[in-house]
């Protein structure tokens, strides 16, 4: 009697793991999650969420009778360690990379993930690292950034008299952006507020916001529009077609700001935090991130009912559609050099994860992550307002979000040196076709030396 039962545990946990089985490129073994003897060996990329993955490793090992070793590299030495641990005999099964430049230094460890059960259920797929039609990263948690805007003063303009819309739905084209943000620059006495958007941060390493995440969206139509390989060498240029389309969403950001032009050089971007916390302005361009630190505002009179999201509209063609701007910088890799036994072990264990009620509700109220499965329903998500808002564009139809492209940009210099010549164009000291040459021609030579 007690064989037969240990018999029928061993079928019921087999038939719990079944949808998360996947195969990794390998094939023709049997083999399970459920050998009490396997281990995986993950190398875990975020010291912030180290003891987090202890509990998840104790809560696999209790469900499966499978031994999740997690280590995790100091801060900022996931690079180094990775290339360390790799060196080893018991090298790690399951490891990181941040995107596309990622896998150019890890390819040759990368397994094809295309038929793995956690990549199908993958909402997006654009999100995924892909190189020859085949899968190398999955991404497992996302963030979005777009404007942020309080809802109760879009109210109160809304019934304004001669108000340009009558409800943020209606604001879904930069034309109309312009044309609602304007007008509510002209009636800001009556709003009560000192400007439309907060102001726009641009003092040296305080300009991430626009030389980074606003630059992202030229640059990802341009390689979409063009058919780029994101994985190739035509990275290493750009043309920045779509400049006009920043300059019109920039100037409307500076134009009807809390803040004149020339004293952005000396703002941080927790002075933007600070005016829409305190209801100084109605909008300001960031990601989900940003609640703790509107939250963490003393005084704080926005209420979280009222914080949403509109994407960042430049005047594209068709940019109806266009949602926020949703992506990350970490993707799971399993190594193509483990055993055919232990690539299926990672996939079994990354899928439940993502899958499982015990793993879902580690990720979502212990890892605090939203993750981009359709495994999760639009109500599961970390509890505050702009990650809620998140899960929502994600699951909105026939809206396509953009990827974080800003994964390619040459590296800091070159942002940089990007973030001086728009503050200076701010300012009045550089015309706006000068900041597309130096763009254009600093991205080649950045590109050269990475």
């Amino acid at each position: 009697m007690k064989k037969l039962a240990a018999l029928t545990l061993a079928f019921c946990l087999v038939l719990a793991l079944g949808g998360c089985r996947g195969n990794t490129g390998s094939s023709g073994s049997s083999t399970t999650a459920v050998q009490k003897n396997g281990a995986i060996y993950y190398l875990n990329f975020k010291p912030e969420v180290a003891e987090v993955y202890q509990k998840i490793a104790e809560a696999y090992q209790k469900e499966t009778g499978v031994e999740l070793r997690v280590v995790t590299a100091a801060s900022g030495t996931y690079e180094q360690t990775l290339k360390s641990e790799m060196a080893k005999s018991d090298a790690p099964t399951l490891f990181q990379i941040n995107g596309p430049l990622g896998y150019l230094n890890w390819k040759d460890y990368c397994a094809d993930l295309s038929d793995t059960e956690l990549y199908r259920h993958l909402k997006d797929k654009s999100l995924a690292v892909t190189s020859g039609g085949k899968v190398y990263g999955i991404p497992y948690v996302v963030e979005g950034y777009g404007i942020i805007y309080n809802n109760a003063i879009l109210q109160k303009y809304f019934e304004t008299e001669g108000a340009k819309a009558a409800s943020a739905e209606q604001i879904n084209s930069f034309s109309k952006l312009q044309e609602v943000v304007e007008d509510m620059t002209a009636k800001k006495e009556q709003l009560g507020i000192d400007g439309v958007f907060a102001c726009t941060s641009l003092k040296p390493g305080e300009d991430w916001r626009w030389q980074t995440h606003l630059a992202n969206i030229p640059i990802s139509y341009e390689w979409m529009q063009g058919g780029v390989n994101l994985t190739g060498e035509e990275t290493r240029e750009i043309a920045f077609s779509y400049n006009e389309n920043f300059k019109n969403i920039f100037d409307l950001y500076l134009k009807n700001s809390t803040v004149a032009p020339k004293l952005l050089g000396s703002k941080q971007v927790m002075d933007s935090m600070a005016e829409f916390a305190l209801g100084k302005c109605a909008m300001v361009q960031n990601g989900n991130w940003a609640w703790n630190d509107i939250k963490g505002i003393e005084g704080n009179t926005v209420k979280e009912e009222d914080i949403h999201f509109l994407p960042i509209y430049t005047g594209m063609e068709a940019e109806e559609t266009q949602g926020l701007c949703i992506g990350t910088e970490n993707f799971f890799c399993i190594n193509a050099k483990a055993s055919e036994d232990d690539q299926k072990r990672a996939a079994d264990f990354i899928c439940w994860l993502f899958s499982s009620e015990t793993g879902k509700k580690l990720v979502t109220e212990e890892l605090g992550f939203i993750a981009p499965f359709d495994t999760f329903s639009a109500d599961e998500h970390p509890n505050d307002p702009l990650a809620g808002e998140v899960a929502a564009w994600m699951n909105k139809e026939g809206v396509r979000n953009i990827g974080w492209n800003f994964t390619l940009f040459p590296g800091q210099t070159f942002k940089d040196h990007f973030g001086s010549a728009l503050l200076q164009y701010a300012q009045g000291n550089m015309s706006w076709d000068e900041v597309v040459a130096r763009t254009v021609d600093d991205w080649k030579v950045q590109s050269a030396s990475r």
